[in-house]
């Protein structure tokens, strides 16, 4: 049987931005693994303007008890004013999901 994870994609300003959230997100158990998925070129509205950025898109896996603290996580620690969140659940293997479940656990101390 299937597991249930979460997904979040957001993108970020450049690879930097990118490696310090997805370094402070792991440290935070927030996530089991975090996918940077390369270059992306935006075009946007913003501010009564037509935009273009060239930005990085992140992906990340969590699971279902830890998306609301990750989702918080992401808005207080992304560099942008209004920054893309985009969450679904998703299916994912078994053995898969029991690694995201596992690794997204509060480690317990002595």
């Amino acid at each position: 049987m299937n597991t249930a994870v979460v997904l979040f994609l957001t993108t970020l300003p450049d690879a930097d931005a990118a490696d310090v959230l997805a370094r402070k997100v792991l440290e935070s158990r927030l996530a089991a693994c975090v996918t940077q998925l390369g270059a992306v070129r935006s075009r946007y509205h913003w501010q009564g303007k037509l935009e273009t950025a060239e930005e990085i898109q992140v992906l990340f896996k969590t699971s279902l008890v830890r998306s609301a603290e990750l989702q918080r996580f992401i808005e207080s620690n992304h560099p942008y004013e209004t920054p893309e969140i985009l969450s679904w659940q998703a299916d994912a293997s078994p053995a898969y999901g029991q690694w995201v479940i596992a690794e997204t656990q509060r480690p317990l101390h002595a």
